[in-house]
C-alpha cells in the first residue's frame, strides 16, 4: 500500500530535465496515481505537444503516471488571490481530464502535491492535499530550466535521451544528384564533431535493384518501377535513422531528410503524394542547405540517372523549400566556399535554435 492515493506534479517543463524526472519518480514511488500537468504559455517556443510527449516517453514505465498538457497564460503572482484561483482552476481541469481518462470520478481529487518549490505549501492547501517537498536545494540534481534555456548545449547531459533528440539542432543538406550533398554533410559533421545520418534513398535504391534482380530477369537501374510506397518507406526509414542519432549530441548533420523524399517522389512520379507527406509529420530541421548544381561536375557512379535534370531539381527544391516556410540557403561556388557558407549559416541557425524566450512570470 502506497502512502498516497493520487499525487499531482505541475510545471512548465520548459524543457524537461533530470530534476523534473527525479520529482515525478519521487511522486510515483509514494502514490498509486500520479498526474503530471505540463502547463505551457503562448510565449514559450518549445511546443506543448513535444513537452508532453517527452515527459510521457520518459515515464512510461513508472506505474500510475499519466502526463497531460494544457495552456496556462495567467501571470505568476503568489500574493494575488485571484491569480492563484485562476491557476488552480486550470489544475483542477487537468485533474478532471485524468478522472475522465480513468473512468473514475474520484480521480479528480488529490491527496498529495509534490514540488521542489516553496509555493507548494499554498498550492497543496488550495487543493486540500499534503505538500511533499522534494530536493528544494537542488542537491540531487543541481539544474534548472533557466540554466538549460541559457545554454542547452552546455547542460545536454541533464536532459533525457528523448528530450535531447527533440531539442537537437538538425542541419539537412539537400540537392540534385551529384551536387555534393554527401561530401558537404560529412565535412560539416567532422567540423562540429557531430553525428552524421546518410541518405537512405540511395540505400533503398541499391536494395530495390538487388531485390528486383532476384526475380531472375536482367534488371538495370533504368528498369526499376517507382511507387508511392517506395517514398513512404524512404521517408520513414530516414526519420527513424535521424531519431536514433539525434540524442547523441546537440547537433545532427543529415544527408537528406524525410521531407526530401517528398521532392524525390515528385521527381520520379511527376507529382507529390499526401502519403509521403504524412510519413514526414510535423518535423522541421533548424536549417536546410541546398547545394547548387553549378561548379560541381556530374559524376556517374552507376547509380545516377538525372544529369539532365539537375537544374530542374535544384529549382524544384528551392520552390518547395520556400513553400515550406523553413530556414534555408543555397550554397554556390567551389567546395571550400560552400563549406564556409554552410558553417556561417549553421552558426546563425544554432543561435536561433537554442534561443528560448523567457516563460511568463
Amino acid at each position: 500500500m502506497k502512502q498516497f492515493r493520487h499525487a499531482l506534479v505541475v510545471g512548465k517543463f520548459y524543457p524537461p530535465h533530470a530534476g523534473h524526472h527525479y520529482l515525478v519518480r519521487a511522486a510515483a514511488a509514494a502514490s498509486e496515481r500520479t498526474t503530471v500537468a505540463v502547463l505551457a504559455s503562448s510565449v514559450e517556443s518549445i511546443p506543448l505537444r513535444d513537452r508532453v510527449s517527452w515527459m510521457a516517453a520518459e515515464h512510461r514505465d513508472d506505474a500510475g503516471v499519466v502526463v497531460l498538457g494544457d495552456v496556462d497564460d495567467h501571470p505568476i503572482d503568489y500574493a494575488d488571490d485571484a491569480i492563484w484561483a485562476a491557476h488552480v482552476a486550470i489544475f483542477r481541469a487537468v485533474l478532471c481530464r485524468r478522472a475522465i481518462r480513468d473512468a473514475d470520478p474520484s480521480a479528480a481529487a488529490v491527496d498529495a502535491v509534490f514540488t521542489s518549490e516553496e509555493y507548494g505549501d499554498e498550492l497543496a492547501k488550495r487543493l486540500g492535499a499534503q505538500h511533499v517537498l522534494v530536493d528544494l536545494g537542488r542537491v540531487s540534481h543541481p539544474i534548472s530550466g533557466t540554466a538549460i534555456r541559457a545554454d542547452a548545449r552546455e547542460h545536454w547531459p541533464d536532459l533525457a535521451p528523448v528530450t535531447r533528440a527533440g531539442l537537437a539542432a538538425r542541419i539537412v543538406v539537400v540537392g540534385a544528384e551529384s551536387t555534393g550533398t554527401t561530401t558537404l554533410s560529412k565535412a560539416l559533421a567532422a567540423h562540429y564533431r557531430a553525428p552524421w545520418v546518410p541518405e537512405h534513398g540511395r540505400l533503398h535504391t541499391e536494395e530495390k535493384l538487388c531485390a528486383a534482380q532476384s526475380f531472375g530477369e536482367r534488371v538495370g537501374l533504368e528498369d526499376l518501377v517507382w511507387t508511392v510506397g517506395d517514398f513512404v518507406d524512404i521517408a520513414t526509414r530516414q526519420a527513424r535513422a535521424e531519431d536514433e542519432e539525434a540524442g547523441a549530441g546537440p547537433i545532427l548533420m543529415c544527408d537528406n531528410d524525410p521531407w526530401a523524399a517528398t521532392v524525390w517522389c515528385e521527381r520520379y512520379l511527376s507529382y507529390p503524394h499526401p502519403a509521403v507527406a504524412e510519413a514526414v509529420g510535423h518535423r522541421k530541421p533548424a536549417l536546410y542547405l541546398l547545394t547548387d548544381h553549378h561548379d560541381v561536375p556530374f559524376e556517374q557512379d552507376g547509380w545516377r540517372d538525372g544529369e539532365q535534370l539537375r537544374e530542374w531539381m535544384t529549382d524544384l527544391f528551392e520552390r518547395r523549400l520556400n513553400e515550406r516556410g523553413v530556414a534555408w540557403i543555397r550554397l554556390t561556388g567551389p567546395p571550400q566556399e560552400r563549406l564556409n557558407q554552410a558553417i556561417a549559416a549553421c552558426e546563425e541557425a544554432f543561435e536561433r535554435h537554442f534561443r528560448y524566450p523567457d516563460p511568463m512570470r
